[in-house]
């Protein structure tokens, strides 16, 4: 590979579940770039996956951290002090609602679910954001992950759609707060991907399917798709570009409504 983007820099990448995650897609990009990277993940049986591969690209740091206990988010940035001194971006993937409220009606939310998923999916990169610039000391960037579910109803998306609209608007906000510090804050918008976190979400396989043909481009994205738009996010690439939303989704988020052979093309493929 010719140019290494991120040469020189170091980062925190949360939100690996497994070698088809989201973040381990960026992180493998990122590598190919010649970042360092610290891992974490939220419990041991997390662990026993995550380990694996952040060996796999020399990674040395890999921690357990809830990013709903302060303390292990406190504890993380410590470490990251102590054995770097300085860092230069934030990966975070990280999202939560209970599976069984994805689904069915909106309102039948409990306040629990809804407490809990804000705090997970929203205010977590808040969180993070909020230790993070502290180790930014030449500046950096910060990416989270979002979804079309933001902004438009999608099918059982729920209380995830509420967090996600909230964790826009802090990317906004944080955007403005932390641009004196030259620190960037992006999101990215995914189309659907068959992921474990995907795989909670009831229907997932129809959405996938839909969102697949009726999308400009007629095809699923790919991890390396989604790793080359992190890359430009979190290099040098994208210094002048903070606060927004940008789409990865083989162009779906402009579309009204499909054209008509789409249409006739899922029914057949549906057996209608």
């Amino acid at each position: 590979m010719s140019a290494k983007l991120m040469q020189g820099k170091r980062g925190v990448v949360m939100g690996v579940a497994n070698d088809h995650s989201i973040a381990w897609g960026v992180a493998k990009t990122l590598h190919e770039h010649g970042a360092e990277m610290a891992f974490t993940y939220q419990d041991e049986p997390f662990g026993k996956r995550v380990r694996p591969l952040a060996e796999s690209i020399g990674a040395k740091i890999v921690i357990q951290c809830d990013a709903s206990k302060e303390e292990d988010l406190d504890r993380l940035f410590a470490t990251l002090k102590q054995e770097w001194g300085s860092m230069d971006f934030v990966v975070h993937s990280i999202a939560y609602a209970d599976k069984n409220e994805l689904k069915g009606d909106y309102f039948d939310t409990s306040l629990a679910n809804f407490l809990n998923a804000m705090h997970i999916s929203c205010f977590s990169f808040t969180a993070v954001a909020k230790r993070a610039k502290d180790l930014m000391t030449k500046g950096g960037s910060m990416i989270t992950f979002s979804y079309l579910g933001a902004e438009r109803v999608m099918p059982n998306y729920n209380v995830m759609g509420v967090a996600k609209a909230a964790l826009e608007a802090s990317v906004r906000y944080l955007a403005v707060d932390l641009g004196p510090k030259n620190i960037r804050v992006n999101s990215i918008s995914a189309g659907p991907m068959r992921t474990l976190a995907g795989a909670a979400i009831g229907g997932g396989r129809h959405l996938f399917k839909f969102i697949t043909k009726a999308s400009p481009l007629g095809r699923p994205l790919t991890l390396e798709e989604l790793g080359n738009t992190a890359l430009y996010f979190l290099s040098d690439l994208s210094t002048a570009v903070t606060g927004e939303n940008h789409y990865v989704d083989c162009g779906f988020n402009i579309t009204g409504m499909p054209r008509q052979e789409t249409f006739d093309e899922i029914a057949a493929s549906n057996g209608n």
